[in-house]
């Protein structure tokens, strides 16, 4: 009955600029547009919804409680990662290797948290 995440809601105070970021940054593309809302479909088919958010944002840390970042899945670490940097995105941390996946955390156009992750085998 319950097949899983259809999409996850990022709210933005400009939902049209962060969809365009991750399409451009992260190979995205726009889906489905309504009323100011924005659904950005990766390559793999999993989605993020943009919607308009209200007031300020409250500063972050990346143990805070609630939805922490998103992970995105890569077939070449190095290529994503020097894509990026070379569009000028903002790293958290310098590149892991951990138990030979490799990941690195990166901030979004609004500052959400994401990483980049290369499995050597996939969780599921």
């Amino acid at each position: 009955m319950f097949k899983g995440l259809e999409h996850t809601a990022i709210a933005s105070p400009d939902p049209q600029k962060l969809a365009q970021w991750y399409v451009d940054h992260l190979e995205f593309t726009i889906n489905f547009e309504c009323d100011g809302n924005y659904f950005v479909r990766a390559a793999n088919g999993t989605m993020l919804e943009i919607i308009r958010s209200e007031g300020e944002r409250p500063a972050q840390k990346m143990k805070d409680p609630g939805i922490r970042h998103l992970a995105i899945l890569v077939d070449d670490f190095d290529a994503a990662h020097e894509q990026l940097r070379r569009a000028g995105v903002e790293f958290l941390s310098e590149p892991v290797n951990n138990q030979g996946n490799r990941l690195v955390f990166f901030a979004d156009g609004d500052g959400n948290f994401v990483h980049l992750v290369h499995r050597l085998k996939p969780l599921a």
